[in-house]
């Protein structure tokens, strides 16, 4: 039921007499979407969302910077070049950049938490800004790429790429050489909240292994602005604050010299794991980079022959062709996790892939596990059949926009075209009729969370411009997407 159906069925007020104005035609969804983009704008990066994330988040930016650039490619520019100028010493791009006009107790962990400057001095982290010690899926390259070509005159004329180019090599280097925890060519985060899917039912097993901190050790600010049966429990909250204390007292090291584990994992902590999300969206943004180089003069050749690798590793290491789908690994068990998420099926957007796998992970999708175009509209995040499923909890089942945007730029990068302009379709209505919400109930489209959410907001507008202009063309591999404007 659409807003105006809502209201039309609540009861009017009696014993006085009401005037109607006329109705107030809505403004164009593309101009909502960038009023909220303007809103959560600080003048050199977005804020995910005012109330419940008041600074830069690393993910969050990239994907911002994607429907920017639809807006003004020059704030899309000053987004990624914002959070890069954070990346530390050794590569990391941190998970959050701090305002530090933002009062310590409106988040938690909060700068004096994380101590970057002084426990990350070993590792490298900048002394002029604070961040946090981790990182978050490496979307920035495929975004960099993208703001180019929406203004290929004014990136050229600024050196957008020529100035991104070096750290983002050193972002990807990092995840390729430090972050091989397994040995497998495949990158490991060591923190749920690394992942981007903080909450997944993919860690309750890795999790299970974490003393959780005591709950009087920290004040957790997101119940200020959520609702506690929509986030992470204490519990899982008191494991993750335990993980990343851990962290943060052996300053920040990958290898910290533990011994190997039965799984082959070399100096792990208590927590790592193999993704198939994060890992599909370093071999995207590979892609990106061959590009980028591409751009720059070299032919990127080593770049995509990399990505190449890393696929068959991706393949060889998580994928499931009982379950059809990918699965995480746990790093120190030295096993695969037992659990579906849509993690497991964004390496969709990989070109190269298998046929065999493309098909089994497209009848995955739109099978009871996930719904897609039968139970459900948008993806939910989580196995729909699952025993931890929950329609409303943070990543355990609600569908977001930013997995919807990725997937549908798998399907269309397939030829599944039906599938994707009904994804496509689905996100636009739902974005719209919830007020851009952080994500939603995978089966009624109720929001959730946070509205007014800014990768909402600029993943709306993205989708909003031609369905066939999002994808990345690579020299030597016609099937990466389609070619943007501007990118000959």
């Amino acid at each position: 039921m659409d807003r105006t159906a809502q209201l039309s069925t609540r009861p009017r007020p009696t014993g006085r007499a009401v005037a109607y104005d006329p109705p107030v035609a809505a403004a164009p969804l593309h101009l909502r979407a960038a009023q909220v983009l303007d809103g959560n704008w600080t003048g050199t990066s977005t804020v995910p969302s005012h109330s419940l994330y008041p600074h830069q988040w690393s993910w969050d930016s990239a994907f911002i910077a994607i429907g920017l650039r639809h807006v003004s490619p020059l704030r899309a520019q000053t987004e990624l070049e914002t959070l890069l100028a954070a990346q530390w010493g050794d590569g990391r791009v941190p998970h959050i950049v701090f305002n530090p006009s933002v009062p310590l107790d409106a988040y938690f962990p909060s700068p004096d938490f994380w101590r970057s400057s002084t426990a990350g001095r070993t590792a490298g982290a900048p002394r002029t800004v604070q961040t946090s010690g981790i990182v978050q899926p490496p979307v920035h390259a495929l975004a960099a790429w993208l703001v180019h070509c929406a203004d290929p005159v004014l990136s050229r004329a600024r050196g957008f790429l020529t100035r991104l180019h070096p750290r983002l090599a050193a972002w990807h280097r990092y995840l390729l050489h430090r972050r091989d925890l397994a040995g497998g060519g495949l990158a490991s985060v060591v923190h749920p909240w690394e992942q981007g899917m903080d909450n997944s039912p993919c860690w309750d097993a890795p999790l299970a292994r974490i003393t959780p901190a005591p709950a009087r050790s920290f004040r957790r600010a997101d119940l200020d602005h959520g609702a506690a049966e929509d986030r992470p429990t204490d519990l899982d909250y008191g494991r993750y604050v335990r993980l990343a204390t851990d962290y943060r007292d052996r300053g920040y090291d990958d290898n910290p010299g533990a011994p190997a584990d039965s799984g082959g994992g070399r100096g792990t902590g208590a927590f790592a794991v193999e993704d198939p999300a994060f890992n599909a969206l370093l071999i995207a943004s590979e892609f990106a980079l061959a590009r980028i180089a591409h751009e720059l003069g070299a032919t990127g050749t080593a770049r995509r022959a990399r990505a190449q690798r890393l696929t068959a590793a991706l393949v060889e290491r998580l994928w499931d062709p009982a379950e059809g789908m990918f699965l995480c690994r746990d790093v120190r068990a030295g096993r695969p996790i037992p659990e579906r998420s849509v993690s497991g099926l964004v390496p969709l957007l990989l070109p190269g892939l298998p046929r065999d796998i493309v098909t089994a992970l497209v009848r995955t999708l739109g099978g009871p596990r996930f719904g897609l175009g039968d139970s459900t509209r948008l993806v939910p995040s989580y196995d729909l059949l699952g025993e931890a499923f929950d329609p409303h909890r943070y990543w355990r089942g609600p569908a977001w926009f930013n997995t919807a945007w990725l997937l549908e730029r798998g399907l269309r990068l397939h030829g599944e075209q039906p599938r994707a302009d009904a994804l496509r379709t689905a996100a636009l209505e739902t974005a719209d009729a919830t007020g851009f919400a952080e994500y939603v109930d995978p089966y009624t489209g109720e929001a959730c969370g946070a509205t007014g959410f800014s990768w909402t907001a600029a993943l709306t507008l993205d989708l909003l411009h031609e369905p066939f202009g999002h994808g990345v063309s690579v020299p030597g591999n016609s099937t990466f997407g389609t070619r943007d404007k501007g990118s000959e």
